[in-house]
């Protein structure tokens, strides 16, 4: 069993008494528009996707182990707000979730925790990146917006264009197929838009930044083959997060 609310409250509270180190993973991400292709929870899906599988990759470590917290599926998403099903909460809003869910856990002793958070809005990274740091000890973020983990990624996801691209639909592709619109898929031209460049000029929304279809990449190239791989990268680092924060 890896998710920590399919749990009953005695076994909750065994895992204070083991000797191996528990170590708790918040999925973080976001309601909002991933092209006409991909799901409106297309960031939390794939951040409760990454922590399932590091977690099933440690069962049975005898060194730690990693339990799925039920996932943040809101956060700071105003590019999107001119597309139906944007949900967007405030910075305070989600500092204080984030602060609020870590302090009731530490409160009862699960001390350690991982953020893995797969929307990349700045002002989400940035409250995240804020309150991993206010929180200190036995907290960290995977931050997959820093350089030394965007070079492991693959070449869309660096290239700044990858928002509903071949990037993310890939993994959603790889994790729940379901989801994707296929034939709305591979019909969608490629739209190379370096996203990071359009926020440093000032476009603080997707029709400005010219993604008047919410994304941009190349989602028709994607496949649930470069999904399992890009997973694979994904959990090696979370579990290396993950193997850090245990031996706090």
């Amino acid at each position: 069993m890896t998710e920590f609310a399919h749990l009953a409250y005695p076994d909750a509270g065994a895992l204070l008494e083991d000797e191996r180190p528990t170590v708790l993973l918040l999925p973080l991400g976001a309601t909002e528009p991933h092209g006409p292709h991909a799901p409106l929870a297309t960031d939390t899906l794939i951040s409760l996707r990454l922590c399932e599988r590091a977690a099933e990759r440690l069962e049975g470590d005898p060194n730690v182990r990693a339990l799925v917290l039920p996932p943040v599926p809101y956060g700071v998403t105003r590019y999107g707000a001119a597309f139906p099903g944007t949900v967007s909460i405030a910075e305070t809003t989600l500092r204080a979730l984030v602060l609020e869910i870590a302090g009731s856990l530490a409160a009862q002793g699960f001390r350690r925790l991982v953020l893995v958070n797969s929307h990349f809005e700045p002002e989400q990274v940035r409250t995240v990146r804020e309150a991993a740091a206010e929180l200190g000890g036995g907290v960290l973020l995977l931050d997959l917006t820093r350089r030394e983990n965007a070079e492991k990624l693959t070449e869309e996801f660096r290239s700044g264009s990858c928002h509903a691209g071949r990037y993310e639909t890939s993994l959603v592709l790889a994790a729940d197929p379901e989801l994707v619109r296929g034939e709305r898929m591979q019909g969608l031209e490629s739209r190379m838009i370096d996203m990071p460049a359009a926020i440093a000029a000032g476009q603080t929304d997707f029709i400005a930044m010219g993604m008047d279809r919410a994304y941009c990449g190349s989602p028709a190239e994607a496949s649930a083959e470069e999904g399992e791989e890009t997973f694979d990268t994904l959990t090696q680092l979370l579990v290396g997060l993950i193997r850090e924060v245990a031996a706090c």
